[in-house]
């Protein structure tokens, strides 16, 4: 008798636990939301084409990965990733640029045109979030070059 008895103990005492387990272990159980790392966060962008318009003709296109920095805290409280922002300004920035000319060939001042997007995109968000903007590619490809 006295082995069924505890035997039925044991079982009372592991059912109760583990409903006082599943009941009141919420906080116990709960994820943890650990803070994020702040600081600078990188952003790579998928690849723009933009066409180079010369003579009322498509010459060919340019190719660019562009890649940004931000301030991962700023990012974090966007109600908008400034992504499409980057991309947006860096093809207005090429696009609207009429000295850039891949039929002659000269030095470009992608420094300053890299800080043009940056301080643009910068101001259409109202606030300085983007800190840097880098290029990872920058290729041009020819319309000859272009298969279909």
């Amino acid at each position: 008798m006295r082995v069924l008895v505890t035997g039925l103990w044991i079982c009372a005492v592991t059912i109760a636990s583990c409903y006082a387990a599943v009941t009141f272990g919420d906080g116990f159980f709960a994820k943890k939301t650990e803070p994020y790392l702040e600081g600078l966060q990188y952003q790579k962008l998928a690849p723009i084409n933009i066409p180079m318009v010369a003579e009322g003709k498509v010459q060919g296109y340019v190719i660019a990965v562009l890649v940004f920095t931000a301030d991962a805290k700023l990012m974090h409280t966007l109600p908008v990733a400034p992504n499409a922002f980057v991309v947006d300004e860096a093809f207005r920035q090429i696009y609207g640029d009429a000295t850039i000319d891949f039929r002659k060939l000269a030095r470009y001042d992608i420094n300053g045109r890299l800080a043009q997007i940056r301080a643009k995109v910068n101001e259409r968000l109202g606030s300085d979030v983007v800190k840097d903007v880098l290029v990872d590619e920058l290729n041009f490809v020819a319309k000859r070059e272009v298969r279909s």
